[in-house]
């Protein structure tokens, strides 16, 4: 797992951007197509602003969520709407290959295994993203992989339905087996509340969520706030 520091938010939302650009490329230049997940968050947004602005070969590119809220598709929280907004937008991503999560259907269970079905369609059985775009929350949780929910220990399936709700909703989210297949995994991560789950991250303490994701394809992309308690963190 490797670490890269800027100093602000805002550089380190554009080095991921960056970093997405160049490993969305690869991909299609090797395999013909790019499969990418995302992730929501408030960082996250610039990052996707810069990526958009792109000249990517966006009707080769496949974008699927890494998680999302059991929530109506009017509520403000469904991030499925703004990446919908921003990446959709003419001349960019085709609508029929972003694949937004169905958490409207209310069986989140199903919903999981439908999902599954979406990313099997795609990409063949045992699906592999090309790329996954992580945040990660103050509590070591990344995607909707949160403490002490049952959904840690679904290793079973490439897609999981929280068990309890997490800040008030229930969640669909990526499970650990699909994120370890992925060829490269961009972890975001800004602000000084990050700090002491970014540094059990690095250090790879499992005792929280994002530290059971796979390390080898890993490379973070933080603001110096975040990385403040990472040993020998050099900042660019």
């Amino acid at each position: 797992m490797r670490l890269i520091v800027d100093e602000s938010p805002e550089a380190a939302a554009l080095s991921c951007a960056d970093a997405l650009r160049d490993e969305i490329e690869a991909a299609v230049a090797l395999r013909g197509r790019c499969m990418l997940a995302l992730s929501g968050g408030r960082t996250s947004l610039k990052m996707l602003e810069a990526l958009s602005a792109e000249p990517l070969p966006w009707s080769k590119l496949d974008v699927f969520q890494a998680d999302e809220r059991a929530v109506s598709a009017d509520d403000e929280r469904r991030t499925a709407t703004w990446l919908r907004e921003i990446l959709c937008a003419p001349g960019r991503l085709p609508p029929q290959r972003f694949h937004p999560m169905p958490v409207e259907t209310p069986d989140l269970e199903r919903a999981a295994a439908d999902y599954e079905d979406v990313l099997e369609r795609v990409g063949g059985v045992l699906p592999t993203l090309d790329v996954v775009q992580l945040g990660l929350g103050a509590d070591g949780h990344t995607a909707s992989l949160v403490p002490g929910d049952d959904v840690l220990d679904a290793r079973d399936r490439d897609v999981a339905a929280t068990t309890a709700a997490y800040q008030g909703v229930r969640r669909l989210t990526l499970a650990y087996p699909l994120m370890d297949r992925a060829r490269r995994l961009l972890w975001l991560v800004t602000g000084e509340d990050k700090a002491e789950a970014l540094a059990k991250l690095m250090a790879g303490d499992r005792s929280i969520p994002a530290g059971r994701v796979a390390r080898a394809q890993s490379v973070v992309y933080a603001d110096a706030a975040a990385a403040a308690r990472v040993q020998g963190a050099a900042r660019r």
